[in-house]
């Protein structure tokens, strides 16, 4: 656990500073507010499912390839400029899709059928309450998270957590934003969190997965921690950095091989999980250390020019286990450049990225716990085989990527193989945006990629994907305040994906209330 004392009076200080900055009076602060918002979306595509960047990057909300949803939320936000406060927040999505079809194998026929499946009907995407005194939140629920290293709006996608999958429920603590360490007058700050959670997605697996090969897992618990350190960021040089982890453990899964179960592993959770995930050591079980554990190594040097704008160069590390964090994977991870011009215009942010994850720390992995008995007593950890593990599947919520959906998600394998079939890809990837007046903002995204299957199962030749989406956003604030139009133009086209050509429109409306008056602080 983070130890609040003898940061209390630094972040009493921080806090001040914020109140300051947002031009916040010491004597009065404005009122609590509700946020609350409905959108109407419909999307359409060639394929059963949606293209890559119209079902990325949206909290798993649109995975199917057509379909009308309904998405409706109510939230109170934590107030930073107040000492004490609360948060608490609602969301939920109605509507219909199309069946896509997965393929599924019956043991008892030894033949294939295909089985048409839709996304469900009702689906509550975030329920959350939170608290916070000074600089230090305690949360339960389910809530959507950002990235600290990767603007999640632009970036392919953050490796260890980001904005592509159904958010996990859980119990989280950590510090709300940055906070001033003491005795660095402000010139190296702090930021953390740990997380507990358990995901919910059996039945999800049990509807789409063949029963034929690899395995099939359930009652997951997920953990995911991360600590970063900044420079003073009002300096126009800031650097942060620092390290993610997450894991998966506890729970059951079931193994087929040909349609036939070989093996079935009964691990269950005991309390003792909690510390065994939080400082994996070796001996706590499972052979080797317990859990499915990854993460990444994380790097953003910003510099804030005088006129405003800012270039940012940054990059993540991943790592599967042990290997990956000694850097023993080659130079697998994300590479990115930035530049925001600070003002609204025709131009007004670039982003270039290059992905790599084909290292993998090598090929070969040998862990003598692995085969009683044996004469060979060295370890060779490699085969890192990225967001699949032997023992727990993939690192996927509702078939959807938890990290980078660059690494083609368990969903798109419609023959129902449960696993990151193509993990070993290569490619770049780019965005921008800007605005044509005061009214309408677009943005562009464009991608490619190889990829050669998996580390023990390649394929013959590499797979290419190119994918692109043109995204324009009208908001009429002078004729209806809160009130905004999407339209979302996309296509795949490879062999990777496939050929895929998909739109989406979309209507929405926010707006707020206040719950309480002003108060002198």
């Amino acid at each position: 656990m983070i130890v609040v004392k003898p940061f209390l009076k630094s972040i009493s200080g921080c806090l001040s500073l914020c109140i300051a900055c947002f031009g916040i009076s010491a004597q009065e602060l404005p009122p609590e507010r509700i946020e609350w918002g409905a959108s109407l979306t419909a999307n359409a595509s060639t394929g059963s499912l949606a293209p890559y960047m119209i079902g990325s990057w949206n909290g798993g909300r649109i995975v199917n390839g057509s379909g009308v949803w309904l998405d409706a939320y109510a939230e109170k936000k934590m107030r930073l400029d107040k000492r004490f406060s609360w948060g608490a927040g609602i969301e939920a999505l109605a509507g219909i899709s199309n069946a896509a079809g997965y393929e599924r194998y019956d043991a008892a026929t030894s033949t294939w059928s295909d089985i048409g499946r839709r996304q469900a009907p009702l689906m509550l995407h975030r329920l959350y309450a939170e608290v916070k005194f000074r600089g230090v939140y305690l949360r339960a629920g389910m809530k959507e998270s950002h990235s600290w290293i990767v603007d999640d709006r632009f970036s392919a996608g953050d490796f260890t957590r980001s904005n592509n999958a159904v958010p996990i429920p859980g119990i989280s603590a950590g510090f709300v934003d940055f906070q001033d360490i003491p005795f660095t007058r402000g010139w190296v700050q702090i930021n953390g969190e740990i997380m507990y959670g358990r995901m919910m997605d059996n039945h999800y697996k049990e509807n789409h997965y063949n029963f034929y090969n690899f395995l099939i897992s359930r009652d997951l618990c997920y953990t995911y921690k991360y600590c970063y350190f900044r420079t003073k960021p009002s300096e126009p040089l800031s650097v942060t950095l620092g390290m993610q982890a997450a894991g998966v453990f506890g729970g059951n899964s079931v193994y087929y091989d040909k349609g036939n179960i070989i093996r079935r592993d009964d691990r269950g959770f005991h309390i003792r999980d909690i510390f065994d995930m939080f400082f994996p050591h070796e001996g706590s079980g499972e052979g080797f250390h317990k859990g499915n554990s990854l993460g990444s190594w994380d790097f953003n040097a910003r510099y804030r020019f005088r006129n405003a704008s800012e270039f940012s160069f940054y990059f993540e590390w991943p790592w599967e286990d042990g290997s990956g964090i000694g850097r023993r994977n080659g130079w697998d991870g994300l590479w990115g450049l930035s530049y925001d011009f600070g003002r609204r215009g025709l131009l007004q942010k670039i982003v270039v990225e290059y992905l790599d994850y084909r290292n993998h720390s090598g090929p070969l992995h040998w862990a003598p716990a692995d085969r009683p008995g044996t004469s060979l007593d060295l370890d060779a950890s490699g085969g890192d085989n990225y967001y699949n593990n032997t023992f727990y599947g993939p690192y996927s919520n509702y078939g959807m990527a938890i990290g980078t959906p660059f690494i083609m998600s368990p969903a798109y394998n419609t023959d129902g193989f449960m696993a990151f079939a193509h993990n070993r890809t290569q490619g770049m990837h780019l965005a921008f945006n800007g605005a044509f007046g005061s009214d309408w903002d677009y943005m562009v995204k464009f991608s490619h990629q190889r990829a050669w299957g998996m580390g023990r199962v390649p394929v013959a030749r590499a797979l290419h994907n190119t994918s692109a989406l043109v995204e324009t956003v009208w908001t009429p604030s002078s004729l209806v305040r809160g009130l905004s139009l999407r339209c979302q133009l996309a296509f795949d086209a490879g062999k990777l994906r496939g050929d895929n050509f998909g739109a989406l429109l979309g209507v929405s409306y926010s707006a707020d209330f206040k719950i309480s008056k002003n108060r002198k602080k």
